[in-house]
This record gives structure tokens, C-alpha cells and sequence, in this order.
């Protein structure tokens, strides 16, 4: 409990700039596509303390957040997401990722930008580990093609695709 307290404390600091953490400016600096991934940039991320994995993950690079995604601590993950270098790309290869985290998934649906975003719906809503509530919320938002397709999925839960039969049914389609 004590150690919960004092990263949320050491979050709030990383957050207001409050801190004395210092990243590496190659793991901070975006670098153009055709440039290769340094091969040891996992092993030093996983060396870092959680104060400097929280900072890395919001001000990292593209490279860096993909390792800081899939971190064990849920509050790296999390700051992944408020990171303001974060693309739509990134945000959804996360939400079709059906190994994600659930709590990631109700993090990206909490933001209005990214939901408005057409294939981020549709990708929550055929993500198995969405929660069930926000991808019903999702599947009136669908257009009909997409409606028939989730009607007849397997991959879903069943009140998702029943909401898309239903939906089906009462558009006429």
C-alpha cells in the first residue's frame, strides 16, 4: 500500500515536472522510420527504475513506448497514453491488439480524439477484452457492412453481437 502511495506521488511529480529523473535523449528524440531500433534499447529500459520508466513513458520516442506498452507496471502503461507524441497509428494497432491490457482499452474510450476516429471504434468493438459495456456503447456507431459482420462473428461476446443483430434487423438491412 505504501509503495502504491509513493508512485502516485513520484507520478504526480513526473507529471507537474516536479522530478530530478533524467532519460536518455536518444530513448526521448523521434527518429525517422528508416533508422534501426537500437537492439539494447529493451534491455536498458528494463534496467531502469520505475520513476525513470514513468518519465520515459511520457516523453519517450515511438520505440520506446512500444516496449513501455507492454511493461508489467499498469502505471507505465497508463502513461503511455498521455504521452502528446502519441499518433492514431499507435493508438490503433493497441486497440485491435487483442492482448492488451483492459484497462488500456477503457483508457483509449475515455478519449473523445481518439474515439472519434472511425477504426478505433471498430476496433474496440471487436476486441474480445474490451469491456462489454463500452463496446455495446461502440456498435450503434457502426456502419452497416460492419454491422453484418459482427452479427455473424465469433470472436465477440455475445451482447455485442447480439446489438448488432438487433441493429441489423431494425435498420432494415
Amino acid at each position: 500500500m505504501a509503495e502504491s502511495q509513493d508512485l502516485d506521488a513520484l507520478a504526480e511529480d513526473i507529471q507537474q515536472g516536479r522530478d530530478a529523473i533524467v532519460v536518455p535523449e536518444e530513448m526521448v528524440e523521434e527518429r525517422p522510420p528508416e533508422q534501426q531500433v537500437a537492439r539494447n534499447l529493451q534491455s536498458q529500459i528494463h534496467a531502469m527504475s520505475v520513476g525513470e520508466r514513468l518519465k520515459l513513458a511520457l516523453k519517450g520516442n515511438r520505440d520506446a513506448r512500444t516496449f513501455l506498452l507492454r511493461d508489467p507496471n499498469r502505471l507505465v502503461q497508463r502513461f503511455v497514453l498521455q504521452n502528446p507524441r502519441l499518433t492514431d497509428e499507435e493508438i490503433l494497432a493497441l486497440a485491435k491488439n487483442r492482448n492488451v491490457d483492459r484497462e488500456l482499452l477503457e483508457g483509449i474510450s475515455r478519449r473523445k480524439e481518439w474515439v472519434s476516429n472511425y477504426q478505433v471504434r471498430l476496433a474496440l468493438t471487436t476486441n474480445p477484452k474490451t469491456p462489454l459495456a463500452l463496446a455495446v456503447r461502440f456498435v450503434s456507431t457502426l456502419l452497416p457492412r460492419d454491422l453484418r459482420a459482427l452479427a455473424k462473428s465469433k470472436n465477440v461476446p455475445a451482447a455485442v453481437c447480439g446489438t448488432a443483430k438487433r441493429l441489423v434487423i431494425s435498420r432494415g438491412e
